[in-house]
């Protein structure tokens, strides 16, 4: 079979968000994504040069699939709430982003693509700014970590539905409530 490079790079991504995700930055092996993605080391390694670099490719890949495919729509508060909705949907449909952000705080000493990331986060400010007009560009920036926080912790702490409410899998109650603090927080 011939090779194929773009194929080849999609499985070992593959590969990589399901060990980064589950393992972390450091308990991570490089072993454990090659052989999941039936590709041997040396391609991986030509592919990404090294491990840091694979992690540094999986998260922006897991940003852009979530972050950039969730656009703001509409306007005024119901806007934020949509979109506070709709990130929370993206973070649940597979809890791969939230837990690699997450990993990368404990693991890292710096965050991975900060100028590219920055960038990203502005455009999602502007977004937003767009449909709240007057609303300054700092309490944009806490609407959007406010948004993006409380669905990375649902997330990245199943537990505490259980533990606070006696439940693990309110994820519609969950969903509501993130919408409503975005809605408010719109308003203010």
């Amino acid at each position: 079979m011939a090779h194929d490079p773009a194929r080849t790079r999609a499985r070992l991504l593959a590969a990589a968000v399901r060990e980064f995700s589950e393992h972390g930055y450091a308990g991570a092996r490089i072993e454990r994504i090659s052989s999941a993605a039936g590709v041997n080391r040396e391609r991986l390694y030509a592919n990404f040069g090294d491990k840091r670099r694979l992690f540094e490719a999986v998260l922006a890949e897991r940003l852009a699939t979530a972050l950039d495919a969730t656009p703001v729509r509409g306007s005024g508060p119901q806007a934020a709430a949509d979109f506070a909705a709709d990130y929370f949907d993206a973070c649940l449909a597979t809890g791969d982003l939230p837990r690699l952000v997450t990993w990368e705080g404990l693991e890292l000493r710096q965050p991975i693509e900060v100028d590219e990331r920055r960038a990203r986060a502005c455009r999602k400010v502007e977004e937003l700014g767009a449909a709240l007009p007057g609303v300054g560009r700092e309490r944009l920036e806490d609407l959007l970590l406010t948004v993006v926080t409380l669905c990375h912790g649902w997330c990245t702490g199943p537990n505490l539905g259980r533990i606070i409410a006696g439940d693990d899998a309110a994820h519609e109650r969950r969903r509501a409530e993130i919408a409503a603090t975005a809605r408010a927080l719109a308003a203010r």
